[in-house]
């Protein structure tokens, strides 16, 4: 879903991924004929051996944190933000924060939520992030994709890594990931076998339908006529068309009584839960939700921000009711590029910030809690004196869902010159340190 263009800075709204991505396309199409887990590829050696597929979604525009994760009992979230917090669970009413665990709660518009959580599946994250002390979207977004932050020479993403130092899950798999959108993501550039599908259910080459085949077919002869890495692009983008053309997207029916929303996100969501359960190979999908900028008017309860985290609400409820009674292999990860101000802004909203709230979603998550080692919100406990501090690294979390439920332990190749510290986030791994301290970013 793009985000609106009346809303965020200007940073915001002239920040073009197509354009940025599409300087890395060569890259992504050079990587998709190298089969580097071969040499390379190591397996994690623990009691959780089945491999999940991945669900990334990437909230664009810098979310506010100390919304998504309400931390309604520090006393100076409510002198901070006297206008637009969101009141505690004890004042009842439907603007109340509804309590997770009697320090933070959720808010209204993410109520919907409450399934997930209260099932075990869903954990949030506050005062996460990637410790990059950027606070430009343009950046930010680059430095969370590619999985390190201050490295122009690393173009591939983390998720493209993942994918090139790990076998297929299913051997000879024509699409082992998929972006719901116009532009493959930086997090996937470099992955082999991915590619960027706006409309699963209507992908392929635009013209009159009879001729289709034969033009695909001159399209393809075409180009088996140059190298790689374009014939083999070409060959793998017909191979997917194939692919998408036996799965009955627009006839789907979810399963656990789940109602897809029928806005985009929630569309896409439901796309990929129908290419989720049709096992055809697939490991990763990537879906995007913008309309997090909200220096203005951010309207927590009501307005801006109220209206995107009841899109985010609603489309990951139906999903988690759908695909998660019908199969306990997926974890959905949530991320934003950073978090906002601890501060309201003169404009009743919020500034770019650091710290920020991330979410982990699956079966084997050790779900229903707030995982954090909370930094509060005083003058001398905020990061330079204005934003929530960066307690836990996003990579920590990323790590240990793709070592212990994407069954790679090729950690260096996804993450260099980083060594990440496990938080228990997965059912396989102890829970987190109680002695782990706050950290600059």
């Amino acid at each position: 879903m793009r985000p609106t263009r009346e809303n965020g800075c200007t940073e915001y709204r002239t920040l073009s991924r197509r354009q940025f991505l599409g300087a890395t396309a060569p890259a992504a199409l050079a990587a998709v004929t190298a089969p580097a887990w071969l040499p390379r590829v190591a397996f994690a050696r623990d009691e959780c051996t089945s491999r999940d597929v991945i669900v990334s979604i990437f909230l664009r525009g810098g979310a506010d944190g100390l919304t998504l994760c309400v931390p309604y009992a520090e006393s100076n979230y409510y002198n901070l933000r006297q206008e637009i917090a969101v009141p505690p669970p004890d004042a009842g009413g439907a603007d109340a924060a509804i309590d997770l665990d009697g320090f933070f709660g959720l808010p209204p518009a993410l109520a919907p939520l409450t399934a997930a959580y209260d099932a075990g599946h869903l954990a949030l994250i506050p005062a996460s992030g990637l410790r990059n002390a950027s606070r430009s979207h343009f950046d930010a977004q680059r430095f969370v994709e590619v999985g390190t932050p201050n490295d122009p020479a690393l173009l591939t993403g983390w998720l493209g890594r993942h994918l090139l130092t790990t076998p297929p899950m299913t051997p000879g798999a024509v699409l082992r990931a998929m972006s719901l959108g116009f532009a493959l993501p930086r997090a996937l550039v470099g992955s082999p076998q991915a590619l960027p599908v706006p409309d699963p259910g209507d992908f392929g080459l635009t013209g009159r339908p009879l001729t289709e085949n034969a033009r695909l077919g001159w399209l393809i002869d075409q180009y088996k006529q140059v190298d790689d890495p374009l014939r083999a692009a070409a060959e793998n983008t017909q191979a997917t068309i194939d692919l998408l053309e036996q799965i009955d997207f627009n006839g789907y029916v979810p399963a656990g009584g789940a109602v897809y929303g029928d806005d985009s996100f929630s569309q896409s969501l439901r796309a990929a839960a129908a290419l989720i359960r049709a096992q055809v190979g697939v490991e990763a999908v990537a879906v995007d939700l913008g309309g997090w900028d909200t220096h203005d008017r951010q309207g927590s309860l009501a307005g801006m921000m109220a209206n995107v985290m009841s899109t985010l609400a609603t489309g990951l409820s139906a999903f988690h009711a759908d695909v998660f009674s019908a199969t306990a292999n997926v974890t959905v990860v949530v991320v934003s590029e950073f978090g906002r101000t601890a501060a309201q802004n003169g404009s009743l909203g919020t500034d770019h910030g650091t710290g920020g709230c991330m979410m982990v979603m699956g079966d084997h998550i050790r779900g229903g809690q707030v995982l954090t080692r909370w930094p509060g919100l005083e003058t001398e406990q905020l990061y330079e004196q204005r934003d929530v501090k960066i307690t836990i690294d996003i990579r920590d979390i990323l790590a240990e869902i793709l070592q212990h439920r994407l069954g790679n332990a090729n950690l260096a190749a996804v993450f260099p010159d980083y060594t990440p510290k496990y938080r228990g986030v997965t059912t396989c791994v102890p829970r987190m340190d109680a002695d782990a301290q706050a950290v600059d970013p």
